[in-house]
């Protein structure tokens, strides 16, 4: 065995069940993301319906990861297994350890497949969970009725190298439905991802529930049509647009996700990006409106007045409704793209200003920010914003997203903020893939899947000190130009199955054209799915 093995992969081998043949150079084990460190070795295991399936503990996490390999079996293979508790492994089984005594992450897990069963182990059922992925990409990507499924023998040790290993939607430009949503965290679970960052306000409008401020929905949720072609045209549809989540419907996104082991993280823009939240309650605006839900698209003077007591109000009651149903670490406030020229006219700003020596608007932005996250940082919660909140001085624990390239993630780590790295130029999935003449219509940019597998989130110029703070990377997904869960999908897949090597897999290990070879088999898997990804770009 090679020496980077750790003691419980050789412990697990020494037993003598599970000893597996010598290592052999073989190409059909083909999983992404690749694992940290994967050896093929000599033989097969054969799962069939007489396989037992056993976990060294009954809580229910564990019975819910057991669960994708259950129903994994008999969905595609009509292979009806049963999971029984037991306290060690035994010959022709699957054994699912949780083994809270490994010195790897929660996130970590070793696996091993011999001629004489399977053992999958981890700290947490985290790990197991990812195991799990692993093992279901070891199954031949077919789904027809099977009396046995045939396993290539293997030994992995595996672990993210990201904490933060994000996949983002926005909903407002258009609404995409509940049962996409969950297909969508299906899709994330599947390569891996752990944070899904959903976009819930726009311009465009509002989707989600807030029971104090029923206009937010009734109004602020539709717009009366949308612009026809790129920023600019004159050209409508007429056609009104709208749709909202419930309260309801967050609750079950939210367990659905965490069934999948994905925080999900909201978004609600601020001050910026607010036209739809000024429709419906023209009095935060710095004008009073009228104002009308954005038709298309675009940065708008029109936004929340920094100034105004209601505007305080009106945000820390929205947030009162939405910090509940988001049992996560963090949240969004957009922050981003907020043009100053109503403040700069405003009497309410400016007496704000004068009232807390402001000399300028970025300065009273970085106020607004900081009001904001102290609010919720009362309320358990901490800030995250686009790298525009860096603009008049941080906010004191904020964390930054930073996507105007990597300008303002590196000045943020550098002053030891967390930083979540996703630089339009390698992680914006809006953009073309392809030779945008044979494409879809797109807002523009060109990011083939060579370039997003080429990504690395760590810049160069960060000390290995500050290379700490960045916690990851993350796919962002807009979707002025995608007025379909068809149409997103295919704008993200398979790209974000490059994106998933390149936040879960070590720096070092990354081969592109190893990759493209691995992907034709996943793509496998997407058509039994059904996923309607770009079927050109990884033969590219």
């Amino acid at each position: 065995m090679k020496k980077y093995f750790s003691l419980a992969i050789i412990s697990l081998l020494s037993i003598g069940f599970w000893s597996c043949q010598a290592e052999i150079r073989r190409p059909d084990v083909q999983i992404i993301p690749m694992p940290a460190s994967l050896t093929n070795m000599e033989g097969t295991f054969s799962i069939g319906s007489q396989t037992k399936i056993l976990i060294n503990s009954e809580n229910k996490e564990m019975q819910r990861v057991t669960s994708y390999l259950t129903i994994h079996l008999e969905d595609f293979y009509q292979i009806k297994s049963k999971v029984t508790f037991s306290g060690a492994p035994e010959k022709k089984t699957i054994f699912i350890k949780l083994n809270t005594g490994l010195s790897i992450s929660k996130e970590a897990y070793n696996l091993v497949v011999s001629s004489k069963g399977i053992m999958l182990e981890s700290p947490s059922p985290n790990g197991l969970f990812y195991g799990i992925q692993t093992l279901l990409q070891l199954m031949p990507p077919i789904k027809q009725k099977l009396s046995e499924v045939v396993v290539p023998a293997v030994v992995i040790r595996d672990t993210p190298r990201f904490a933060w290993r994000g996949l983002h939607l926005d909903v407002g430009r258009h609404f995409m439905p509940k049962e996409f949503i969950l297909k969508y965290l299906d899709y994330m679970a599947m390569h891996k991802f752990n944070t899904f960052h959903w976009h819930l306000t726009e311009d465009q409008g509002w989707r989600i529930e807030i029971k104090k401020y029923p206009r937010l929905t009734e109004v602020g949720s539709i717009r009366k049509e949308t612009l026809v072609g790129h920023y600019g045209s004159k050209n409508y549809d007429g056609t009104p647009v709208g749709g909202f989540y419930t309260q309801d419907d967050i609750k079950e996104v939210v367990a659905y996700a965490a069934d999948r082991f994905i925080t999900v993280v909201p978004e609600i823009e601020m001050p910026g990006h607010a036209l739809a939240a000024l429709a419906a309650y023209p009095e935060l605006g710095c004008t009073g409106g009228p104002y009308e839900v954005g038709t298309t698209w675009g940065v708008f003077d029109d936004v929340y007045c920094a100034g105004n007591a209601k505007t305080d109000t009106f945000l820390m009651n929205v947030l009162k409704e939405v910090i509940p149903l988001f049992p996560g670490e963090y949240f969004h406030i957009g922050g981003d793209e907020c043009p100053k020229t109503r403040w700069q006219k405003c009497p309410l700003c400016k007496e704000r200003m004068k009232a807390e020596g402001l000399r300028s608007e970025n300065e009273l932005q970085s106020f607004f920010v900081e009001r904001i996250e102290k609010f919720l940082n009362e309320n358990g919660k901490k800030l995250i914003g686009w790298d525009e909140i860096l603009e008049g001085g941080l906010a004191p624990n904020a964390a930054v997203m930073s996507w105007r390239g990597e300008k303002g993630g590196i000045a943020a780590a550098k002053e030891h903020h967390f930083v979540v790295m996703t630089p339009g130029e390698y992680c914006y999935l809006d953009h073309y893939q392809a030779d945008p003449k044979n494409e879809p219509l797109a807002i523009g940019g060109y990011l083939p899947l060579k370039k997003i597998y080429s990504y690395e989130p760590v810049p160069a110029s960060l000390t290995e000190e500050e290379s700490k703070y960045v916690m990851g990377a993350q796919g962002n997904v807009w979707t002025e130009y995608m007025k379909t869960p068809q149409q997103v999908e295919y704008m993200v897949y398979p790209r974000a199955a490059a994106l998933a090597e390149v936040v879960w897999s070590p720096k070092g290990s990354k081969d592109f054209e190893n990759f493209k070879s691995r992907l034709i088999r996943l793509t496998k898997f997407y058509d039994i799915l059904g996923i309607n990804y770009c079927k050109t770009e990884f033969k590219q």
